[in-house]
């Protein structure tokens, strides 16, 4: 029996991202995973890492439940929209606050690569963007993708990482919304 974790990353709970996660669960469903989930909005916490690196800031109650269950999960689907070639900056404050030094990765003494702690995990990025994926891949070279996928969770040793783009989102009609809900809810169910 797999734990898997749902982490959506959109501020908008009326979001087409809420609907994809919806649609994980149904197909998650039919399953006999554990299933889990962040939305990210929900949470109280202060996104600014404050004093970056140098002095550890408290962690809030919440960043401490979405802690013990990103370590509690076999598989993570991260479920956001893409702003600017990032993510938005409520996900990006999430990240900075928990991914940190003993928690995720532990820095080695004399070596240029941690200790990575989250081994044994695998992920899906489920991504919502308006710009085409030809244009993403080929004239920005997958800006999120990358600093997500590798400098983020593979860094931290969650391997491997697959991505589902979904673009263009904006004056998307409802039949590419129904369609692309539809393999998200097979996703689920295959648990990928």
């Amino acid at each position: 029996m797999k734990n898997i974790l749902i982490i959506n990353g959109h501020p908008d709970k009326e979001s087409f991202n809420y609907a994809l996660s919806d649609a994980y669960k149904k197909g998650l469903r039919k399953t006999d995973s554990i299933i889990t989930q962040i939305n990210i909005a929900d949470l109280e916490f202060n996104p600014n890492l404050e004093f970056g690196y140098r002095k550890r800031m408290e962690l809030e109650p919440d960043l401490v439940i979405a802690i013990n269950k990103i370590k509690m999960a076999d598989h993570i689907v991260w479920i956001f929209p893409m702003w600017w070639y990032g993510y938005p900056a409520l996900m990006k404050g999430f990240i900075d606050r928990i991914f940190l030094p003993g928690i995720t990765y532990q820095p080695i003494e004399g070596k240029p690569l941690p200790e990575k702690l989250l081994k044994g995990k695998s992920a899906r990025l489920i991504i919502t963007a308006d710009t085409p994926k030809w244009y993403d891949s080929l004239f920005m070279k997958s800006p999120t993708i990358n600093q997500f996928k590798k400098g983020t969770l593979q860094f931290c040793g969650i391997n491997p990482v697959k991505v589902t783009y979904i673009a263009p989102i904006k004056n998307s009609n409802s039949y590419f919304r129904k369609k692309w809900l539809e393999k998200i809810t097979l996703l689920g169910e295959k648990m990928k």
